[in-house]
């Protein structure tokens, strides 16, 4: 039934679904092999194997199940994966320390008949999650359905192999083939139409991480209360939290990164036009003024020297406004040879400043080993109520450039 699912599902749900069936079936066809046909068992280590990676591939689906296809982000894969073990610790350790007699669950050397149930357990919680969290649906209700019957079919078989009364081809045996069935069905139906994964609350990741380390202290202190079997998803969730974490602090680092570049000019380090544009939306409220600064003498230079050399000289000029500049000022690069700087201060300060800005200019670079000249003309517009500070700057501007002042205001 799986061929026959709506092919806008998520695909990463449907091939980890398939994949867990297809591991699942070979599982019981070793079984089968070695109970009817070999005369001693063959195949034991590899029916267990098989039926293990029933579960991971089952944990990255069920989140995914019902929504659109997208992309699998690592840190709701671990969320998924957290929460699942967390709660699976803690309702493993209940659940069958209530079910088994005393004693008899940490009398069994079966480590994969333990790990079974508690792998339904964390598969019942994510699926039951996963159908709060996105509401009622049929498709999420009857693979909820299917995820419930399996659970209670291993743990009925666990309770049946603990005390000697399973045979196989038993009830057990139907309850599993029932549930694979349900799932199998829910996939054939439409899904929820959904675009994206909903992301499993912090607070839930955050209580499924601190459970964890309760349960390996309470166990510390009283070794033989909990089975060593039932602590093992405690011990792989606090392993799943520091990946975690190390994945949402390079996950923050690189988006740091990419914020930063998206606002830096890339050729100077400055600001570049959008961060400029930005700041001074907020600039209307406070004393100060915005200054444009266009080079003189630039096009010759990369005329005569070539394009290099002007990247070169455009980062020495940012640097010595950097150095002019007071440390509040925020200093872009507009594009080309066009600068902008937003100053606090008032009237005569910032006036004074953009006198600087130009004599910073008055000396020669030295660029591989040739002394080069350029000026700049300054356009100022105060910050005085009339608005319009990036025109009425620009305007400055081009008259100090025609009208060979250096410094211009409207």
């Amino acid at each position: 039934m799986i061929l026959y699912a709506p092919l806008q599902l998520d695909r990463v749900a449907l091939a980890a679904i398939a994949l867990a069936i297809t591991f699942w079936g070979f599982g019981s066809l070793a079984a089968s092999i070695d109970e009817f046909i070999v005369e001693s068992p063959r195949f034991t280590l590899a029916t267990q194997i098989l039926y293990t990676l029933f579960y991971p591939l089952m944990l990255i689906a069920i989140p995914r199940l019902s929504t659109l296809q997208s992309k699998l982000r690592p840190i709701e894969l671990l969320d998924s994966l957290i929460f699942g073990l967390g709660f699976t610790s803690i309702v493993a350790i209940f659940l069958l320390v209530t079910i088994f007699p005393a004693g008899r669950l940490f009398a069994s050397e079966d480590f994969f008949s333990i790990f079974y149930p508690v792998g339904d357990v964390a598969l019942l919680l994510i699926a039951l999650t996963t159908l709060i969290t996105k509401g009622f649906h049929p498709q999420l209700a009857v693979f909820t359905l299917g995820t419930l019957v399996f659970a209670a079919t291993d743990i009925y078989y666990l309770w049946l192999s603990i005390n000697n009364q399973y045979n196989f081809g038993a009830v057990a045996d139907a309850g599993w083939l029932l549930a694979i069935s349900l799932i199998a069905i829910a996939l054939s139906l439409k899904g929820s139409g959904r675009s994206s994964v909903e992301p499993i609350h912090p607070a839930l990741v955050a209580i499924s991480i601190f459970i964890s380390p309760i349960l390996l202290a309470i166990s510390a202190l009283r070794p033989n209360i909990f089975p060593i079997y039932i602590l093992i998803p405690s011990i792989a969730n606090l392993i799943l939290a520091f990946i975690r974490m190390s994945t949402t602090l390079r996950e923050a680092r690189a988006l740091s990164d990419e914020r930063t570049l998206a606002r830096t000019d890339e050729l100077t380090g400055l600001a570049n036009r959008r961060r400029l544009l930005t700041e001074l939306d907020g600039f209307s409220h406070v004393e100060g003024a915005l200054l444009l600064l266009d080079l003189d003498g630039f096009k010759p230079v990369n005329d005569q020297y070539g394009h290099e050399v002007g990247d070169l000289i455009l980062r020495q000029v940012a640097q010595r406004f950097t150095r002019t500049a007071p440390t509040s000022s925020i200093i872009a690069r507009l594009g080309g040879d066009e600068f902008g700087i937003l100053l606090r201060g008032n009237y005569e300060e910032t006036l004074e400043i953009a006198h600087a800005l130009r004599a910073a200019l008055s000396y020669p670079f030295t660029v591989q080993g040739q002394k080069i000249s350029v000026g700049v003309s300054v356009g100022i517009a105060h910050n005085d109520g009339a608005g319009n500070l990036m025109k009425r700057a620009d305007n400055a501007m081009y008259r100090a450039k025609q009208s060979d002042v250096g410094v211009a205001q409207p």
